[in-house]
């Protein structure tokens, strides 16, 4: 389709047209670096080329154009994707072991170094 639109000479936007306002393009391209391509699923929707990041890419140019919040773009599209959709989920029950797993690998380590420090102190 894309072939047969650039033979016709027809514009195609493939999600890279910048919105013509330096500031709100600058808040687009923040958002889209912190969202993750559901097809790439490494790579956020700025970098990746797959047709579903293009999407994405347009969809968060236009409602920030339209004078949406960066933060009301993330929240319509975690709430149309899930919170996989980007690369830091807010907290909730299903979200709640990523947050919490650092915090007790961290205790969890402190307090096997107080409890060394103790033998050697003993020793």
């Amino acid at each position: 389709m894309i072939a047969l639109a650039l033979t016709a000479g027809m514009p195609v936007d493939l999600g890279y047209a910048q919105i013509p306002d330096a500031t709100k393009e600058a808040q687009a391209a923040e958002l889209m670096a912190e969202l993750r391509c559901l097809v790439c699923q490494g790579q956020s929707i700025h970098d990746s080329d797959v047709d579903m990041a293009a999407d994405m890419r347009r969809v968060v140019r236009q409602k920030i154009a339209a004078g949406e919040k960066p933060s009301e773009v993330r929240a319509w599209l975690i709430e149309r994707y899930g919170s996989y959709v980007t690369y830091d989920p807010p907290l909730s029950w299903a979200t709640a072991p990523l947050w919490l797993a650092p915090l007790l690998l961290l205790a969890a380590g402190l307090w096997l170094a107080r409890g060394s420090l103790r033998r050697r102190r003993r020793a």
